[in-house]
């Protein structure tokens, strides 16, 4: 177990209220999902927990987590509910009461006014990611919820950050909760951290260096802004690199695309806001970029460990000015040690060199709804053909689409045997991603 999930499931299978700090990737999902389970009652068809996340990816992740663990329960009903989605499939959903909710605050508290969602029998409310929905103004939505729901109910809270806001929160909704702590900062060892300082003018181009000299398969790179995040990008991409870019413009199709193709190697970089990449579980990502560093060092904490995970090392570089030296001497007095600090002199990049990612999505114009399923997708590709099934990456589905991954080489030829053929004897449209 993860320190996280020793020290608080005990508490949570005990039944009792639980203020939690942790830091992204500590694995609290499965300590509230594990709480959750244990006491759920497969044959009372009624809402029993409620988990509310800041970001439709974040309550995306946590479902399929939920989900996972869940295998072992038959007839296990967890649906999402958030913003960006059509009203209508899951005013649908919601005919046949699900066993849990994950979802955003806005649209949760939406389908509790219509009466579609009804809280009657909850036993557990999660918060994940408090100090996150705070910071986005979900306040009077969760309160209003609350209002909604049983007064005789298991409250768990988990925060990343612990400001004044969470124990105000915690006051008014816990009764007396266990607090639990787990160390935020980063091992070094785990972690290598390097900054560069820049001129003006020279922050894409002194990335691209650092992208060409450092050579990671798999990297983010945050930006302070949404309009700064899809600049860069187009900037990467002109210059050859297969790069996607994730933040609040881009339509929930297009989100769900962009996490997709980067969690299955289709992409090799990934540029983002902090709001968007919020609750992103990558696994092996080798490296995280600060283009800009945040303001505030708590959240270049949850920026760098993004890379580093699951005993891999990783790395995390960032570039500031001299002017953002104070920024700097901010993360140093938070994490209390000095800070390395290397002349952009030093790189050596290679010229010309691209990452081009291993991996090629293939997207298909069926889904959950269709009763596609993984395992029909491998079957269309490698039955009576001659690709192997190594070659075959990750496949996703989602309600009314799924996505597959195929090494590089074979896209062309995946492709093909996909349109031309079918796939649990019906015709679907297939296109290749960018």
């Amino acid at each position: 177990m993860t320190p996280i999930q020793a020290q608080s499931l005990p508490a949570i299978l005990k039944g009792k209220d639980l203020l939690a700090q942790a830091k992204t990737g500590s694995g609290k999902t499965a300590a509230f999902g594990i709480g959750l389970l244990h006491k759920l009652d497969a044959q009372n068809y009624q809402t029993q927990s409620l988990i509310l996340c800041p970001t439709r990816e974040l309550a995306d992740q946590v479902s399929k987590e939920i989900r996972r663990l869940a295998r072992a329960i038959p007839n296990t009903k967890i649906l999402t509910l958030c913003g960006g989605n059509p009203m209508a499939p899951q005013l649908a959903s919601l005919e046949h009461h699900p066993h849990i909710v994950t979802g955003t605050p806005g649209r949760i508290l939406k389908h509790l006014e219509k009466g579609s969602l009804k809280l009657d029998g909850l036993k557990t409310l999660v918060l994940d990611e408090a100090d996150r929905m705070l910071d986005m103004g979900f306040h009077e939505d969760i309160m209003r919820i609350i209002d909604m729901m049983p007064r005789q109910r298991q409250t768990l809270l988990f925060s990343a950050t612990y400001p004044d806001e969470i124990k105000d929160i915690s006051h008014a909704i816990q009764n007396d909760p266990v607090d639990i702590r787990v160390e935020t900062l980063h091992d070094d060892k785990i972690i290598k951290q390097v900054f560069y300082e820049i001129q003006k003018g020279e922050r894409t181009k002194t990335l691209i260096s650092l992208l060409q000299h450092y050579r990671p398969e798999s990297s983010v790179v945050f930006c302070n802004r949404k309009q700064q995040c899809q600049e860069l990008a187009d900037a990467l991409w002109q210059q050859g690199f297969h790069v996607l870019a994730l933040h609040g413009d881009l339509e929930q199709k297009e989100r769900d695309q962009v996490l997709v193709q980067f969690a299955n190697k289709s992409s090799s970089i990934l540029v983002a806001t902090d709001v968007a990449a919020r609750g992103l579980d990558i696994k092996d990502l080798q490296a995280v970029f600060n283009f800009e560093i945040s303001p505030d060092p708590e959240i270049y904490i949850h920026r760098i460990g993004r890379t580093g995970r699951a005993g891999n090392e990783g790395l995390a570089i960032s570039l500031f000015m001299a002017s953002e030296q104070r920024k700097v001497k901010m993360i140093e007095e938070f994490q209390n040690s000095p800070v390395r600090i290397e002349k952009t002199s030093s790189l050596k990049p290679r010229e010309n060199f691209k990452l081009s990612p291993p991996m090629v999505t293939l997207c298909i114009n069926g889904g959950r709804k269709d009763k596609v399923r993984a395992g029909d997708i491998l079957g269309a590709l490698t039955a009576n053909t001659k690709l192997p099934g190594k070659q075959i990456g990750k496949i996703d589905i989602s309600d009314k689409l799924a996505y597959v991954a195929v090494e590089r080489p074979i896209a062309k030829q995946a492709l093909k045997i996909l349109s031309e053929g079918k796939i649990k004897g019906r015709k679907f449209k297939v296109r290749k991603l960018r």
